[in-house]
């Protein structure tokens, strides 16, 4: 395939991406925008939470709604790459601004959402993924402006886990990180490092040249937090998980590495919500919405 060329036919449209970190949960919320027609997508918003005062906030979702504005630029879809464990969806946030918008996720959310309501004990959650606007199949594919935008399963972080391929762009959200960081963990409910491997190599398959954007980053002894690396880095050079790696390996490493991790600080709110494509629980009789915090929690 030669560099111009689009991951199946025709000429590259290359979107624009800007980046939008938010340090609290050390995530990377990002517009992919068509160049020539102002369409755009937003993927992995955030909403801003407070989990000693329990107040939410707008203001890392403002700020993206103000440069969407401020560029004219118009959200097709907002989209997120899994059921995030570790912040809260500000895909509501958007979508209150931009009514026509679309909310997305992978089709497999109907598992995670299976598994987690059992876990939470979740009566009134539907389990059908209806709270979404849309569910990528694996390999769909849909225009933006002139952007081809292709969705891919990619679980072992989580079953529902996609990439997204914008162009030259590739969104990989906790499947790989950095090349210098390495790859998510495999130890959420329906997550596999084996299942990961093999969605890392489908990856790989993609032309070196490829920008790769991670869904978070917390810098290293040798450098700041970062999020732009390129699928020949990745290739050659994630620490975990490079094309000379063998499976049994990289198994063995992650599945033992997972074991010392402790759950992340905003599991049980972020799950709650993102279940929902970002509402919260339904308000009881006093009109206050509560969460579920439950205590000894089986994984």
């Amino acid at each position: 395939m030669s560099e111009g060329q689009d991951h199946n036919s025709g000429a590259l449209v290359r979107p624009e991406v800007t980046s939008f970190f938010h340090e609290a949960t050390n995530t990377i919320c990002y517009v992919a925008a068509c160049p020539n027609t102002k369409k755009c997508i937003v993927l992995d918003p955030v909403m801003d939470y407070d989990p000693i005062g329990h107040r939410t906030s707008t203001e890392h979702s403002d700020t993206v709604i103000k440069f969407i504005k401020d560029n004219n630029l118009e959200p097709v879809y907002i989209i997120d790459t899994h059921v995030h464990a570790d912040h809260l969806t500000g895909s509501l946030i958007l979508k209150e601004q931009f009514p026509d918008v679309q909310i997305c996720i992978g089709f497999n959310v109907t598992v995670v959402q299976e598994v987690l309501s059992r876990m939470l004990n979740l009566r009134d959650l539907k389990k059908d993924g209806s709270q979404f606007d849309h569910l990528f199949a694996d390999n769909e594919e849909v225009q933006v402006g002139e952007l081809r935008v292709r969705a891919i399963h990619t679980p072992g972080h989580t079953p529902a886990c996609m990439t997204y391929i914008v162009g030259d762009a590739v969104f990989t959200g906790d499947t790989i990180f950095m090349h210098d960081f390495g790859t998510a963990r495999c130890d959420f409910p329906g997550g596999s490092a084996e299942t990961l491997y093999e969605s890392v190599k489908k990856i790989y398959m993609l032309p070196d040249n490829y920008r790769v954007f991670v869904g978070h980053d917390y810098g290293t002894d040798s450098r700041e937090v970062a999020w732009e690396s390129s699928i020949g880095l990745e290739k050659n050079d994630n620490l975990h998980l490079n094309s000379q790696t063998a499976k049994e390996k990289f198994v063995e490493w992650r599945t033992g590495r997972d074991r010392t991790l402790a759950l992340p600080r905003l599991i049980m709110q972020s799950l709650q919500v993102n279940l929902r494509a970002g509402r919260f629980p339904a308000p009881e009789s006093n009109g206050i919405s509560y969460f579920k915090l439950p205590i000894n929690p089986r994984f």
